[in-house]
């Protein structure tokens, strides 16, 4: 090879696709450009220039047979004459229209590629196809009454029309852009309303009052099993965040006091009306005798072993079913 001879690197491979002629052509200026007019270069440098199906017909040539540059473009372009078939003619340009939403930019883009394949193709017919392809409207109305007479003046009405495309798409998305601002700041709002905790409304305006803390009453009511507790007592809220200082009887987690609970509220309070908790109602008479309370106090201190009076059974067992303290509902059922 030539002393500081530099391989062209802004020539493409052929890739079996265009005329193989134009590649040639291509190849032997470049190759000139950097000073190498010699056939033994230009047949040793000519594969490094192909691809794909192109590369595998070089590779398979044999040994020798090949004995000038000439004999070697010669023999390529009659392999590959047939592709010449599929390049793109003139009559093809008549079939590119501008669609519909496609700007100007985009149009001229995608007219101009295949006209890069088209050899010797013609101005005049080149500017007529352009300016037949344009969708009506007022830049096709532009070009009818100046008539551009060149591909030069032609282009300088469709850079205008670029410009004005460009601003009206920069106004179109500026004009979105605050009701997106806008859509964000609702959406958030909406979030934060969702994420507000559930609080349940009590059933009613006014409660029994106790000789006791309601605490103590919902302890001894389910030691005593007149109610169950919730069957999924405390998997409402992460105990990792919760007031440790507040505990609830109830749902046995912490968090809210059995106090501010609604839930055991409601239940002490129905649980009143039916009668089953006149000990703990201030001004009303005991329907257990010394016996029985006797009995029941004994028993209370065991988990395992307390009852409720024998002489006094209760009416009903009030099994409870619980969504969680100030994040869901309850429901109470008997």
């Amino acid at each position: 090879m030539p002393k500081n001879f530099m391989m062209p690197s802004s020539l493409e491979p052929y890739k079996e696709i265009g005329d193989p002629r134009a590649h040639i052509k291509k190849f032997q200026s470049m190759m000139f450009f950097n000073s190498a007019n010699n056939e033994l270069v230009l047949c040793r440098a000519f594969h490094t220039y192909l691809d794909g199906a192109a590369l595998l017909w070089f590779s398979k040539l044999s040994a020798g047979s090949i004995s000038s540059f000439e004999e070697l473009a010669r023999s390529f372009i009659d392999y590959f004459a047939t592709v010449q078939i599929y390049v793109h003619g003139s009559d093809y340009l008549g079939t590119i229209r501008q669609g519909p939403q496609e700007s100007i930019k985009d149009y001229m883009t995608r007219f101009a590629e295949p006209t890069i394949e088209i050899p010797n193709l013609d101005p005049a017919v080149h500017l007529h196809t352009l300016k037949a392809g344009l969708r009506p409207g007022k830049f096709w109305e532009t070009i009818a009454v100046t008539k551009p007479k060149t591909l030069e003046e032609f282009r300088e009405r469709a850079a205008g029309q670029m410009e004005i495309e460009e601003l009206r798409e920069a106004k179109r998305i500026e004009r979105k852009q605050p009701r997106k601002e806008e859509d964000r700041t609702i959406r958030l709002t909406n979030n934060k309303e969702a994420r507000k905790p559930f609080k349940l409304t009590p059933k009613s305006d006014n409660y029994t009052r106790f000789n006791t803390k309601r605490e103590n009453i919902i302890k001894e009511i389910l030691n005593a099993k007149i109610i169950k507790p919730p069957a999924q007592a405390g998997s409402y809220q992460d105990q990792r965040f919760v007031d440790r200082n507040k505990h609830c009887a109830f749902h046995q987690r912490y968090g809210h006091t059995t106090d501010e609970c609604v839930i055991p509220k409601d239940l002490l309070e129905r649980l009143a009306r039916q009668g089953l908790l006149d000990e703990y109602i201030e001004g009303r008479k005991h329907k257990e005798n010394g016996r029985d309370r006797e009995e029941r106090q004994q028993t209370s201190g065991s988990k395992e072993d307390n009852k409720w009076p024998n002489t006094t059974p209760p009416k009903e067992i009030i099994n409870c079913i619980s969504g969680g303290f100030a994040g869901g509902g309850e429901t109470i059922s008997a």
